[in-house]
């Protein structure tokens, strides 16, 4: 096949980044070779690519340090509210590229190293995926920093700087291997140490309490270190700050050992203070109650709450003597989000500070906490639910869990006096579980201690509402509201599919960037011959450059005419990667029965990492790449049917294999994945869904019309039904012929000569104790699969469908998921205005 442009030589085609202005160019090359003068150490004069890229970063930084400098004093003028963004995860992939797109610098830069015989995707490589989050979650806080610096609103990130992020995953004779990302070996040009902001953060010690207050004393010490990232706004000249804590010990620790001798055990138990920001726990979707974890949660709300209480009191009201001292505003000039339940300990912290450092009576500082704060619930999971063991917080933070026990007091006291005598109802309303070992439940310490709760889709936010926090939303129904998740066009779009976006910017102009719901205006264009074929050329490109990635990686010849299947999400039980594979060997067994028969050739790929304690997730991997070594190895099956593991998918990796696929598998138990992003992402870059009606699918289906998707299975009421009923796997199995065949395939050793019982944990679970009810969906799977080998069949009907889907996006940008944050959680007001550039005079 022929080797498919790249994505630098699209570019020189290519109009919807503006085009590059010759003085532009020559700037950017005087400063490139200026950096990487400086780069390189004296006794080199040999520079590598590794000196190029940092050379690159070093001259795209530059744009941005002027502009951030410059938002950050307009804040300080302003004095607007401020939202700070909590959560323990930022999954935010490479910024290099999505500087320049964001800066409207892609296009000079490219010229610039052009000139200077350098390859750009070649530089861009070298960077290192920021992976400081699992999955879902993490991703969105990223986007969300994205849209919050877009829309000119006044954001910060806040997180730590784990100094590994995510493993990254090697797969080796088909099981996932895990590796330490160092991510920070080679330095990070994009971070800036600020050692002048500083904090301690407290640990252990015991609770006095004196007639003038309580004092929390004897505790340990360790030193929070921020370093912030800069992160700009599209196009808009505002830069706003993503703030990471790193753990450092205090300098004081050893003095009082080296007197007596232990001055090098001392200096080597550095390391246990440090700790703290070592490394991301690979959880999704699972809690983990180790020490470790809880430290970290309080750590970096601790450091945080200190840094946006100064930050507070220091902004002046336009005069150069008031600081604020009146804590009684702060709701007024503050609006702290919890992602999940992880930075929940921000309630009873804020508490702490009110009440015993600012000596503020209970029910003030209570008014304040609950107006300031409010949490984002991202799972209805019970094994995701945090639920600390009270024993833990009383070694670790005594005075928390006193006002954690107090707050739960005054939040019973309420619910009795609403409904007398019902005990019952107070067990459930509790944060505080009791039982075998007595627990604190995180997720009703933030709807306590909120005054806003959302899901992140509208079937996930009626499921709050209806089920898990039922009591809650029958006490304040008012606090209960949906903010369905989005992604930002900028990088799901822009940077990751440059001629997609042009493609759409010749029929739409490029406003839709900034505003994705002009999007719609597709709609009249869904005939027209020529975006057909413009948009299924783009695909087709796409899918050819993919092959080429793929070729080199797996050594499989990839049949680029053949369905990009493409399955790509964290590997977990609800999201039903083992019903994909069902799927694959009834494929597999249909082409040995006919060969001769026309089937619709598809590629399947899937991708993603399992937690390194998750036995089944890691099993699942297992079995994919040994039905994978059966089918592609097969040579009557021929190129008719591959299948790929995608190995250490992230971002990165994403940002290659979403444009180039046809079909995007979202196929968990209705009920279950409370929104997804991914599957917004294959919407936008022309791939049709073939999904359950759950999470945001359902809204998908409801924007470009249900008969523009392929949904399948159960709903959530059917789910709800068949609990009551009981699941009863074996019953599928003896009804369904073709899903016997495959399971006794399974179990019988087919895909594991080798080993015949390999995979009979995975058969069991399946067979005997399925909380996610595989089989149940299995034939209407299938035939769904059916109509979508045969639509694909015919090119024409395919593509008009996937405008309809491209038309319907819209709603699932990031920009409109933070306008509604802003509005109806914030009290904010969003703003599309421009700033003045550095190099503008004012």
């Amino acid at each position: 096949m022929s080797k498919p442009l790249t994505d630098q030589e699209k570019r020189k085609q290519i109009s919807v980044r503006g085009l590059a202005g010759v003085e532009n160019v020559a700037d950017l090359k005087t400063n490139f070779n200026r950096h990487l003068h400086f780069t390189l150490v004296k006794d080199r004069n040999v520079a590598t690519k590794r000196d190029y890229y940092f050379a690159l970063a070093h001259t795209v930084r530059d744009h941005l340090v002027g502009r951030w400098i410059r938002t950050q004093q307009h804040y300080y003028e302003k004095d607007p509210k401020r939202v700070y963004y909590l959560s323990l995860e930022f999954y935010m992939g490479r910024t290099l590229q999505n500087t320049m797109v964001n800066l409207a610098l892609e296009n000079a830069c490219d010229e610039a190293i052009y000139q200077l015989g350098l390859d750009m995707e070649e530089l861009q490589d070298i960077e290192e995926d920021a992976g400081l989050g699992n999955g879902g979650l993490g991703r969105l806080a990223a986007c969300f920093l994205d849209s919050m610096a877009t829309l000119g609103l006044a954001a910060y990130g806040y997180g730590i700087r784990y100094e590994f992020g995510i493993f990254n995953q090697k797969i080796v004779k088909g099981w996932q291997v895990e590796e330490a990302d160092d991510w920070l070996r080679y330095g990070n040009p994009w971070e800036k140490a600020r050692p002048e902001y500083m904090r301690p953060v407290h640990f252990y010690g015991r609770v006095e309490h004196h007639p003038d207050g309580v004092k929390w004393v004897d505790t340990q010490v360790v030193l929070a270190l921020p370093y912030d990232t800069p992160v700009p706004g599209y196009r808009n000249n505002i830069v706003n700050t993503m703030r990471l804590w790193s753990a450092k010990a205090p300098c004081e620790f050893h003095l009082k050992d080296f007197n007596v001798g232990g001055y090098i055990q001392a200096v080597l138990d550095k390391n246990l203070a440090e700790n703290i920001s070592r490394v991301l726990y690979p959880n999704d979707n699972f809690f983990e109650g180790k020490e470790l974890r809880l430290k970290q949660e309080y750590f970096v709300v601790a450091a945080t709450l200190q840094d946006i209480i100064r930050r507070f009191k220091a902004s002046k009201f336009g005069s150069t003597e008031i600081v604020r001292m009146d804590l009684s505003t702060l709701p007024d000039k503050v609006a702290i989000q919890l992602n999940d339940t992880h930075p929940a300990m921000a309630i009873p912290e804020l508490m702490r500070i009110l009440v015993d450092d600012e000596k503020l009576t209970w029910d003030v500082a209570w008014d304040i906490t609950v107006r300031t704060c409010a949490y984002t619930n991202h799972t209805v999971l019970p094994e995701a639910l945090e639920r600390w063991p009270v024993d833990l917080f009383q070694n670790l933070l005594p005075r928390h869990l006193e006002i954690i026990y107090e707050i739960n007091r005054r939040h019973m006291e309420r619910i009795s006096a609403l409904y007398p005598g019902d005990f019952d109802r107070l067990r459930r309303m509790s944060l505080i579980e009791e039982g075998g070992q007595k627990k604190i439940n995180m997720a009703h310490l933030c709807i306590v201690g909120s005054h806003a709760v959302n899901g992140v889709a509208q079937i996930h936010s009626d499921i709050i509402k209806d089920t898990v926090f039922k009591d809650f939303y029958d006490v304040d129904p008012q606090k209960f509201q949906n903010k369905t998740n989005g992604i930002t066009p900028r990088r799901w779009l822009v940077m990751c599919n440059p001629g997609l976006a042009e493609v759409i910017a010749e029929r739409i102009g490029e406003d839709y960037i900034r505003d994705l719901s002009q999007l719609k205006k597709l709609l009249k264009f869904v005939d027209d011959d020529a975006l057909i074929r413009d948009i299924a050329k783009v695909k087709q490109e796409n899918k050819m450059k993919f092959a080429v990635h793929l070729e080199e990686q797996y050594k499989v010849k990839i049949n680029p005419n053949s369905m990009f299947d493409v399955h790509v999400k964290r590997i977990h039980e609800y999201k039903r990667q083992l019903l994909n594979c069902l799927h694959i060997i009834t494929l597999y067994n249909r082409i040995k029965k006919e060969p001769n028969k026309a089937w619709t050739p598809r590629t399947i790929m899937i991708g993603g990492k399992a937690a390194p304690g998750y036995h089944t997730a890691k099993m699942i991997i297992k079995l994919i790449t040994s039905i994978g070594d059966v089918v592609n190895n097969d040579i009557v099956v021929g190129d008719r049917l591959k299948v790929i593991f995608l190995e250490n998918y992230r971002v990165t990796l994403a940002e290659k294999v979403i444009p180039a696929a046809d079909l995007s598998e979202q196929i968990s138990t209705a009920g279950t994945e409370a929104s997804g992003t991914g599957n917004m992402k294959f919407m936008l870059n022309g791939a049709l869904t073939i999904g359950t009606m759950d999470g945001a699918n359902v809204e998908m289906a409801e924007e470009a019309g249900e008969e523009n998707l392929f949904i399948f299975g159960m709903r959530v009421k059917d789910v709800e039904a068949m609990d009551k009923k009981g699941y009863d796997a074996m019953e599928y199995y003896n009804r369904i012929p073709e899903l016997k065949q495959a399971m006794d395939q399974i179990s019988g050793g087919y895909f594991s000569p080798a080993d015949p019982d390999q995979f009979k944990d995975i058969v069991n679970m399946l067979m005997h104790h399925d909380r996610f009810k595989v089989f149940a969906d299995y034939e209407d799977y299938i035939q769904c699969q059916d109509k979508v080998s045969a639509l694909y069949k015919n090119t024409k009907e395919w593509t008009k469908m996937v405008i309809h889907n491209i038309a319907g996006c819209g709603k699932f940008s990031s920009d409109r998921t933070i306008s509604q944050y802003a509005r109806e959680i914030w009290g904010m007001e969003p703003s599309l205005e421009k700033i003045a550039a550095p190099d503008d005079s004012r």
